[in-house]
């Protein structure tokens, strides 16, 4: 029997870093998000008569055995949540069996997120959602619970947003975990400049959402130009010369842009047309940083069986 999984990545629009516990529980975050068409896929093989995966795994005379393989076409430390999304297709992988229900897609997301907290990864719970819904939702945490909003958008405003959207990996991976060790810290001791961001960050979410519902994408990049204007307030180890020096590459071409995640392996940027948007990719491109091609995807976590 084999069993396929797969879960998309995300693109961040709005609200990082207010889905983390520390503020999440005491003050409520929000963030916007959208999967896009580039997955973790994992898939199991058993041998044997064995009916299920779990079976299989605790049957020690298993002589046909079972291989669990996982591939994806995102780098590492992206920024897009891929070790999340890694995490979401283990599980399914694991059971057995797919999420059937939105109380079920929760229920895998919070799985892997305190997977990652066993492991002792700081982080929070966005890319694990994004990567069990699929599509464009507004999240907001609480401290005993998750709200999944879905966003109204058009398949039309959707290949509009698609057309003036650039997407790319600096070839500079961050590990998350450590960034988030540096800015909770700051908000441990109470930095007004850290407490301030945030709150700034996790209203953002919500424009974010009205924005992309109204189709009124010339306020996305102001609303994404504010998202690293507020990272800065976290840490100033949250940007760099490489991530500086690339705004300024496509700058005249774009209405404002963002790194991915935490991390910061990636970035996007918006443009005021698509003429715009082929300038910003071919700047990009001819200084050798690589342009990822991308469209949104509408679907989540999907487990299949093959006889």
């Amino acid at each position: 029997m084999i069993i396929e999984s797969r879960a998309p990545v995300r693109i961040d629009f709005a609200g990082g870093w207010t889905d983390v516990k520390y503020f999440a529980h005491p003050f409520g975050g929000a963030t916007t998000n959208a999967a896009i068409n580039h997955y973790v896929t994992g898939r199991t093989v058993i041998g044997g008569s064995s009916p299920n995966p779990q079976s299989a795994i605790a049957n020690p005379q298993l002589k046909e055995g079972i291989s669990v393989t996982y591939e994806t076409d995102i780098p590492a430390g992206s920024g897009l949540g891929t070790s999340s999304a890694l995490n979401v297709v283990w599980l399914s992988l694991a059971s057995g069996k797919g999420p059937q229900t939105d109380e079920e897609r929760g229920r895998i997301a919070e799985q892997a997120y305190e997977v990652e907290t066993v492991l002792g990864i700081i982080g929070g719970k966005q890319d694990q959602y994004a990567a069990a819904y699929g599509g464009f939702h507004l999240f907001e945490f609480e401290e005993n619970s998750v709200k999944a909003i879905p966003i109204a958008i058009t398949s039309n405003r959707i290949a509009e947003l698609e057309g003036l959207l650039t997407l790319c990996y600096t070839g500079q991976a961050r590990l998350s975990s450590n960034l988030h060790e540096t800015v909770w810290g700051g908000f441990r001791r109470g930095k007004r400049e850290v407490m301030e961001s945030l709150f700034t960050l996790r209203d953002s979410a919500y424009k974010a959402k009205d924005i992309l519902e109204a189709g009124n994408f010339d306020q996305l990049g102001p609303l994404l130009d504010l998202q690293p204007h507020c990272a800065k307030g976290l840490d100033s180890s949250l940007t760099n010369d490489l991530v500086e020096g690339i705004f300024n590459l496509v700058r005249p071409n774009i209405h404002g842009g963002k790194c991915c995640g935490a991390g910061g392996g990636c970035m996007v940027f918006i443009s005021e047309s698509p003429t715009k948007q082929q300038l910003v990719a071919q700047k990009l491109h001819d200084n050798h940083i690589r342009v990822i091609d991308f469209k949104f995807a509408l679907d989540g976590l999907t487990v299949i069986h093959h006889d």
